[in-house]
């Protein structure tokens, strides 16, 4: 009769902790580029929407709408590539592949349903402002999750990209009607809890990658 397993719950605080600190054989690169490339993409986006405000920028609507619908085209193309180039590594265990899989599909209907509340809303009162809402969520949500990786590894930075998540959802939900406000908030939040955690996963796996 084979021995009990006894230290499966070690086994799976370790797989935990590797997820999050982006070990194991994918490390955490698509996730990485993610971060990093929203953060700066959209982050460039608010800061040609200041330059407006100021009267830096003077384009007509059909290029400003060209150039906000090119960010998210690069953006898409971005998460393709890096997608297509983790899938050449060593896949995962399938309680990986399970667990990373509820995660995202997890993420993706609160954000699905917090587009579609705050949408509906914005169209239904003719009221931009309900829209500028879904940023708020979505930092608010992003500092949970982080919260999450901070109580599993207690590195200082994921703690203060959760705090900062945290702040900077309470910022813009009370800022919506401060347009000017908004985007030097939503620049910096951008800059700061995007794109600087995505360069520390993305250097994490790159390194985990290179060991392995």
């Amino acid at each position: 009769m084979p021995a009990p397993r006894t230290s499966s719950a070690e086994d799976d605080l370790a797989y935990l902790r590797s997820v999050i600190t982006g070990g194991g054989p994918q490390g955490h690169f698509t996730m990485g580029v993610a971060y990093l490339a929203g953060g700066l993409l959209y982050g460039v986006q608010c800061l040609f929407h200041i330059g407006q405000s100021w009267g830096w920028i003077l384009w007509p609507p059909a290029p400003t709408l060209a150039f906000i619908i090119g960010i998210t085209v690069a953006m898409i193309a971005v998460l393709i590539w890096a997608w297509r180039k983790d899938r050449r590594q060593p896949r995962p265990g399938p309680v990986v592949t399970r667990t990373l899989n509820a995660a995202f599909s997890a993420t993706g209907m609160v954000n699905l349903a917090v587009i579609v509340v705050f949408g509906a809303g914005a169209m239904r009162d003719q009221d931009f402002a309900v829209w500028l809402y879904y940023p708020a969520m979505v930092f608010a949500i992003q500092a949970a999750a982080w919260f999450v990786a901070w109580s599993l590894r207690k590195k200082a930075w994921m703690l203060a990209t959760c705090l900062g998540g945290w702040v900077t959802a309470i910022a813009l939900g009370l800022l919506v009607r401060e347009p000017l406000l908004y985007l030097y908030v939503s620049t910096a939040a951008l800059f700061l809890l995007f794109a600087a955690p995505g360069w520390i996963m993305l250097s994490g796996a790159l390194r985990a990658r290179a060991a392995g």
